[in-house]
């Protein structure tokens, strides 16, 4: 069984309970294995609507950023598969990566497979399926020990990145007055997979692409793939005069007090949680259109969960971005206000049947 229990603080800040209790958390489970290195928070914010689907992340981290993360990824998971239309609850689950490393491939396999068996006894409650730095190859690992698995067949991060340039477009027409992505400036923050399948359809459709990534050698790279990409640093794309910035990263890559640099007039991109309810609030005053990260990367996931090739996934985000950006105009509320809403309502609605 894996071990359950709960922190008394995080950084000293904040109390654990108090934190998931300020979200709507149903439970936090800390997974340990020592002879595969093991060391994971698993996050289940809810099941109302069906079983969590939590994405598997695996990170070089602290045990905090590990429990915050998951904190974080599991409610956006939640409103994610609410708007997506998904019989599903929001989860998350992110993997310290072990001292010895993953590079070994008995030792990743066993990884995962410890994974797997710590979370059977919880497979009605919890799906898993791959996130940032796990491949559809993992999640096969754990689909070894528990069938609560998803994704093993699906290239999530290039559907998410074809969904969000869809999503981008609709985005546009109501931020930029066309979905025309011809000739727009668009920052990209983030040359991972999502950032880099994003970027090839930009690139394809004439954008003017600027990228900025930790890792400057995948930025390079990226630039000589498509061809007149400029790369600079995180700092200096946050300066940069762009129509579209599009955070790819991690999460939180936009403070709330970088947001007065900033030169956009639409943010739009694959990262979980680029902005905290803080620097939502920053963007609003700004005037900066966000559309929110639950609402327009949830390609990968729709194509995972109901098995629809990447082009119906993408247009389903297209209709979710069009249908937010419709009421937002028409009842003058923010988007990223409007999704929250939309996202909510489906949860108290289908929440209020009862469960299955």
């Amino acid at each position: 069984m894996p071990a359950v229990f709960w922190w008394a603080k995080v950084g000293g800040t904040m109390l654990i309970m108090e934190e998931m209790q300020a979200r709507g958390h149903e439970g936090l489970t800390l997974i340990h294995h020592a002879p595969t290195g093991l060391r994971a928070a698993l996050a289940v914010h809810s099941t109302v609507l069906g079983p969590a689907i939590a994405g598997v992340r695996l990170n070089e981290q602290t045990e905090e950023l590990a429990i915050r993360s998951a904190l974080a990824l599991s409610e956006s998971l939640t409103l994610k598969s609410a708007l997506a239309g998904l019989n599903y609850g929001g989860g998350a689950c992110v993997l310290m990566i072990p001292d010895s490393g993953v590079d070994e491939p008995h030792a990743r396999e066993a990884l995962f497979r410890a994974l797997g068996r710590q979370i059977r006894p919880l497979q009605s409650r919890v799906v898993l399926t791959e996130d940032i730095g796990v491949t559809p190859a993992d999640i096969a690992f754990v689909g070894q020990e528990t069938p609560a698995t998803l994704g093993m067949n699906t290239d999530t991060g290039s559907v998410t990145g074809y969904g969000v340039y869809r999503g981008m477009k609709a985005a546009a027409r109501y931020a930029l007055g066309s979905e025309s992505m011809r000739g727009v400036r668009v920052a990209i923050l983030g040359a991972g997979a999502v950032g880099r399948s994003l970027a090839s359809y930009l690139h394809r459709e004439g954008a003017k692409l600027t990228v900025a990534d930790n890792k400057i050698e995948r930025a390079k790279a990226l630039a000589e793939e498509f061809a007149g990409t400029t790369v600079v640093t995180k700092d200096e794309l946050l300066d940069m005069p762009c129509d579209i910035l599009a955070p790819c990263a991690y999460g939180h890559s936009i403070h709330s007090a970088d947001v007065p640099r900033l030169q956009c007039r639409l943010i739009a991109g694959g990262e979980h949680h680029p902005l905290t309810r803080r620097g939502e609030e920053a963007v609003k005053e700004a005037g900066i259109v966000y559309i929110p990260d639950y609402a327009i990367n949830s390609a990968g996931l729709i194509a995972a969960a109901t098995g629809i090739p990447s082009e119906q996934a993408a247009e389903r985000v297209y209709q979710t971005i069009s249908r937010i950006t419709h009421a937002a105009e028409q009842y003058h509320k923010p988007p990223h206000v409007v999704a929250r809403k939309m996202a909510e309502r489906r949860i108290d609605l289908i929440g209020s049947l009862g469960r299955a």
